[in-house]
């Protein structure tokens, strides 16, 4: 079996929802900071319920949890929290997804959800070097209508923003609902990737890809079911944000011994390494990186070959990738 540090190979992460960083320890002090009271007794408590059947058994606590989140401060510090850490694995370039609906429903203003987390991002910057932006996600078990709403309320300042994407509960909740969404999206400037054949079906896949015109796929483990639709992506070369620790916790595969990142790269498919939601999934993305590497045996070539994969498949500038890329080559486990 493989045994190979990744930590210090430079990498990208473009599969990151900032809540899903919320770790339980901040939850609270959060909690006692805005006088908000929690379900949960303690740390140890919420984090023992960090045991999911499926998806949706995970949104329901995701969710519940960011009652915490209230002042512009609570934003910038979340993310401030993820960068030091994914600075620490390597990450030089993070591309976050964020949840406003989840907010705006709460009373909380878009506007102090974006300045928070841009202002992490620029301390960031300006400390570890971290490069990054932001991506907006609509939540598709909610009206399509709030989804467009959301999107215009932020339109004058969509220079802030790298681009959309959708998440949330995947089945029943096809890409398809949002395709005059994600229109305008693209009418704004702003790149556009979707959530698809995690627990959905190929089909969303191609909705995702036809309709949504979307420049990466995020999860897309499914896709090896149709192979018309491996040929697709492979010809197209678009890229697949993979979530390995997260396809085990969320029950999609049974262990990392049985992922289908092996299958991925075999069908030549550009294919990232990503840590979804590290809070609740069990690691951020060397964490993922390292457990991939144990578990499917993947040699250094095959790890400097995914976190290329990961600046390419980035929204980074061409000299930004470039730089980054002679990076990762030079690299040595």
């Amino acid at each position: 079996m493989t045994h190979i540090s990744t930590r210090s190979l430079p990498k990208a992460e473009l599969h990151l929802h900032i809540e899903g960083t919320l770790e339980p320890e901040m939850v609270f002090a959060l909690a006692e900071k805005n006088g908000i009271a929690l379900p949960w007794s303690s740390v140890e408590e919420l984090r023992g319920l960090y045991s999911f059947t499926d998806l949706q058994s995970f949104l329901d606590l995701y969710y519940a949890g960011m009652a915490v989140l209230q002042t512009e401060d609570d934003f910038a510090e979340l993310a401030g929290a993820y960068l030091r850490r994914a600075a620490e694995q390597g990450v030089r370039h993070a591309e976050l997804f964020f949840d406003p609906q989840a907010h705006t429903t709460r009373g909380i203003a878009i506007d102090t959800v974006i300045d928070g987390l841009l202002r992490a991002l620029a301390t960031a910057r300006s400390e570890n070097g971290i490069t990054g932006g932001l991506i907006l996600c609509f939540l598709r078990d909610q009206p399509v209508a709030d989804a467009m709403a959301t999107l215009e309320s932020v339109a004058a300042r969509s220079a802030d923003l790298l681009g959309v994407g959708l998440d949330s509960a995947e089945v029943g909740y096809p890409p398809s609902l949002f395709e005059a969404v994600f229109s305008r999206a693209r009418e704004l400037g702003l790149h556009v990737v979707a959530h698809a054949g995690e627990e959905g079906p190929p089909e969303y896949v191609w909705e995702a890809l036809d309709l949504l015109k979307v420049e990466r796929i995020d999860h897309g483990v499914r896709s090896l079911e149709d192979p018309l639709l491996v040929e697709r992506l492979r010809r197209d070369r678009i890229p697949l944000t993979v979530c390995p620790l997260s396809n085990v916790r969320l029950g999609g595969v049974a262990s990392l011994d049985d992922h289908a990142l092996p299958a991925m790269l075999e069908a030549g498919l550009v294919v990232t390494v990503n840590s979804d939601d590290p809070a609740y999934f069990g690691g951020y993305i060397d964490d993922n990186y390292s457990a991939v590497a144990r578990a499917l045996d993947l040699d250094a070539e095959q790890l400097r070959a995914v976190a290329a994969f990961s600046v390419e498949a980035s929204f980074l500038g061409a000299d930004a990738k470039a730089t980054l890329l002679a990076e990762i080559a030079a690299w040595t486990a």
